[in-house]
């Protein structure tokens, strides 16, 4: 798997708004994710051997992340027919096995990475609660390999927003497998 690497952040570019299933079939939006502090999107998959070394931050930090006022999902956009590991049955399996404390979004037509710039998974969104993007970092330095005692850029960044509505100016961009796209 080759590394990928987003840009930086865009300052005050605002959320755009879709409409995805979760892994049980309820159809969720930006007003109905959305906690009074802001957002966190992230974008991730299954079989990634990025998310896989910190699913279990994710899961921890998202549960953070809500009791600070901020709705949470992860977004799968990766092309599932190239990539059976990722299709939308798969995903179930894998938010029940890891307990998913939010939303698992399935972004068959990937139009909404394609919206947002995504680029690699694990990919974090951060938006104040005017639903401008704030954060546009990694999560912490772990990269493949699971650092429990990493510092959580993405943690201190969000609760930065909480504070101030603003995050922090400088930011080390996620970096993670690509999106698998589908052949155009």
């Amino acid at each position: 798997m080759t590394a990928a690497s987003p840009p930086f952040v865009n300052f005050g570019w605002r959320a755009t708004d879709f409409q995805l299933p979760d892994t049980k079939g309820k159809i969720w939006n930006l007003d109905g994710l959305r906690g009074p502090k802001g957002l966190l999107l992230m974008f991730i998959c299954n079989h990634c051997d990025y998310v896989l070394a910190v699913i279990g931050k994710l899961v921890r930090q998202g549960r953070e992340l809500h009791d600070l006022g901020f709705g949470v999902a992860a977004i799968c956009s990766n092309d599932a027919v190239a990539y059976p590991a990722d299709s939308y049955e798969k995903m179930g399996v894998f938010a029940r096995e890891h307990h998913l404390p939010f939303p698992y979004l399935h972004d068959a037509t990937q139009a909404v990475a394609r919206a947002y710039g995504a680029v690699c998974t694990p990919d974090f969104f951060g938006f104040n609660s005017e639903l401008k993007l704030q954060y546009r970092g990694r999560l912490d330095d772990s990269g493949r390999s699971p650092n429990p005692a990493a510092r959580s850029e993405l943690l201190e960044a969000m609760r930065q927003i909480a504070n101030t509505g603003q995050g922090p100016r400088e930011q080390q961009p996620a970096i993670g497998c690509s999106i698998k796209w589908k052949a155009a």
